[in-house]
């Protein structure tokens, strides 16, 4: 039988944040989850009630996966809001490959012509924030997100810099951020949230130089992708996140989809090699 955790739980993991180097931590974590913000090995702990679309749906994190105690509604079509303005995105980071040494589930989207870190980024689907945390890069503070749709579908959204005011709220809740560390804090109750909505005013970091970019991952709650039926990829790469991640680039609209896979790749080595992307 599954078990949930609801309870404190001890977990030793790598932490590993874009841009900076490997930490090691052995922390026992009351009500939050060892979250790695590139790795992405999950905690075991989350919680959704994701109900916003009236189904009375909730997501529960098991160890091995998710589980729900309904039917989930099905998804909207298209899937995703695009969650930023397109036309001052330069490049696309693709999930699913090895950036820096190390394999990120997620993608993300940068603004290499930027003059400063002034880029929004909105909801991109209905659903209620679940966790998040604060975290520290070169002393600067970072937001992360991971917001859950009734359907099944989780997308995070990290490397946030300036919040809207109801998310400002939500992060205070986090865990006091730490260098380095980006374990996450439960939201409960989960927050509402409307594909749209504005999230974060700016983002990336800007100490040490201007970088400006948001890290963007979707995964669907209620299977696993192609990737995990190969045995090596399901034996080196996590359950919860990494064989659950998506393409979201397909679950765009259309015209927008279109435009995010014309614009280069953010990675000079992976390129647009992508284990979910075909």
């Amino acid at each position: 039988m599954k078990r949930i955790f609801f309870l404190a739980i001890t977990l030793t993991l790598t932490i590993i944040l874009t841009g900076c180097a490997k930490k090691t931590v052995s922390p026992t974590v009351a009500n939050s989850n060892a979250t790695q913000a590139t790795t992405d090995t999950g905690g075991g702990n989350r919680r959704a009630d994701a109900n916003t679309t009236g189904s009375g749906v909730t997501w529960m994190q098991t160890a091995d996966g998710w589980q729900t105690n309904g039917t989930p509604p099905a998804c909207p079509e298209p899937v995703l809001h695009t969650p930023t303005d397109l036309s001052v995105v330069t490049s696309i980071l693709y999930p699913g490959q090895t950036r820096g040494g190390d394999y990120k589930p997620h993608g993300g989207f940068r603004f290499d012509t930027a003059t400063s870190s002034n880029e929004t980024v909105t909801a991109a689907m209905d659903g209620q924030v679940v966790e998040g945390s604060r975290y520290l890069v070169n002393g600067e503070m970072q937001y992360m997100f991971d917001i859950v749709a009734s359907c099944g579908m989780m997308y995070r959204v990290g490397h946030l810099l300036a919040l809207a005011p109801k998310f400002q709220a939500i992060a205070e809740t986090f865990s006091p951020a730490v260098e380095g560390d980006s374990r996450t804090t439960n939201v409960y109750p989960p927050i509402n949230v409307t594909a749209g909505e504005q999230i974060a005013t700016a983002v990336g970091v800007t100490k040490g130089g201007l970088n400006v970019f948001f890290d963007f991952g979707v995964y669907n709650l209620q299977q696993k992708n192609a990737a995990s039926q190969d045995a090596t990829y399901a034996a080196t790469h996590d359950v919860q996140l990494a064989q659950r991640a998506v393409c979201w680039l397909d679950l765009l609209p259309s015209g927008d989809a279109a435009k995010v896979k014309a614009l280069p790749a953010a990675d000079p080595t992976s390129g647009k090699k992508s284990d979910y992307c075909k």
